[in-house]
């Protein structure tokens, strides 16, 4: 009997531990989670630079996945097994791709998503830092994910801090935080991403007229709800700006579908991770989403990239842009980066203004 109510005794205290443990990770994260603004200003990195000087230009989009998304990896939210990958080389090997790879583009604009600045995930890598340092462009940086601790799943996904970039060869004049609304209530929005639209605006020499680039990373992981709940917002928001004459592009990884896109990537893996539709009849007269469906945008990573398996890679066509009526496209193009940095390859497209 008295073994019995000592092992009574030692179980209660674990048990007491374990809830005064869980009740104190919850008063921490409450204390400590990232309540964005609905709009804030954003400090500019890199040098003075000039207006937008010519009329047609190019712009870069590239989810890169925090680089440790590339190619011998999987990921435990799409039915793969990794919280993150195995080694910090492994992190450092894909920056290294996705830097020389960028090197070679000559963009003028680069919209990138997913860009730590100090995670558990990347094993603490400042990717912010490594990628702003050509001294030659401007940039602004906004976070959409920032929290102290993710408790799940096992091993923990621990610290992340991660956001949108920006950069530039030509002047931003200014950049803003957009907040977009968060589909997720109390206490998972404490540890989940904060979405949010990073608005840089380009000046355009010789008129009052700015460029108003807007890079994106739409919801994932919801029900569809939100996903539709920030492309208004974002429809609202690039209508807005061109009713003041401005030149407007929204582009990045919009986690849906681009129309016909699935015809020619049918999703046959919908149990893992379906995304959303992108509806053209939703949009204003003249205005038009921008996509190449020639090449897969994004894989589904429930494995380690092997596109020789057919039957268990999965493709979609989830990155592009939105453009106003004022300008015209000459040229968009997915670039086949064969997912050895990033579960995305990147897209780029060519605009002219037009008056």
């Amino acid at each position: 009997m008295k073994a019995l109510k000592r092992v009574a005794l030692t179980l209660g205290i674990l048990l007491g531990v374990v809830l005064l443990a869980a009740a104190g990770l919850f008063l921490y994260l409450t204390a400590t989670e990232y309540r964005p603004e609905p709009e804030e200003t954003l400090a500019l990195a890199g040098p003075e630079l000039t207006p937008l000087d010519k009329s047609s230009f190019t712009i870069l989009s590239w989810n890169i996945g925090y680089c440790a998304l590339g190619e011998e990896s999987d990921f435990f939210m799409d039915g793969g097994r990794e919280v993150r990958p195995a080694s910090a080389e492994l992190i450092q090997k894909n920056l290294d791709g996705i830097q020389n790879f960028l090197s070679g583009q000559d963009a003028d604009f680069l919209l990138l998503q997913e860009v730590d600045a100090g995670s558990r995930r990347s094993y603490d890598l400042d990717e912010l830092a490594v990628l702003r340092e050509e001294q030659s462009r401007a940039s602004a940086y906004a976070l959409n994910f920032s929290t102290k601790f993710v408790p799940y799943p096992w091993p923990p996904i621990g610290k992340v801090r991660s956001g949108l970039l920006t950069s530039s060869r030509y002047q931003i004049r200014n950049a803003t935080r957009v907040s977009l609304p968060c589909p997720f209530s109390w206490p998972v929005s404490m540890v989940n991403l904060k979405r949010c639209l990073l608005v840089s605006r380009i000046p355009v020499a010789g008129t009052e007229k700015e460029l108003v680039l807007v890079n994106l990373h739409l919801e994932a992981y919801d029900d569809g709800e939100g996903k539709l709940a920030q492309s208004k917002q974002l429809r609202t928001l690039l209508a807005e700006e061109y009713e003041k004459g401005n030149y407007v592009v929204a582009g990045g990884d919009w986690n849906q579908v681009f129309p016909d896109a699935e015809a020619v990537w049918p999703n046959t893996h919908k149990a893992l991770w379906s995304p959303g539709y992108l509806d053209e009849s939703e949009l204003d007269d003249g205005w038009h989403y921008v996509w190449d469906s020639t090449v897969p945008s994004c894989r589904l990573l429930n494995q380690p990239y092997d596109p020789a398996d057919r039957k268990n890679t999965q493709y979609y066509v989830i990155d592009g842009f939105l453009v106003s009526p004022n300008l015209m496209v000459e040229q968009v193009e997915t670039l086949d980066a064969g997912f050895a940095c990033s579960d995305h390859n990147p897209v780029r497209l060519t605009l002219h203004l037009e008056d």
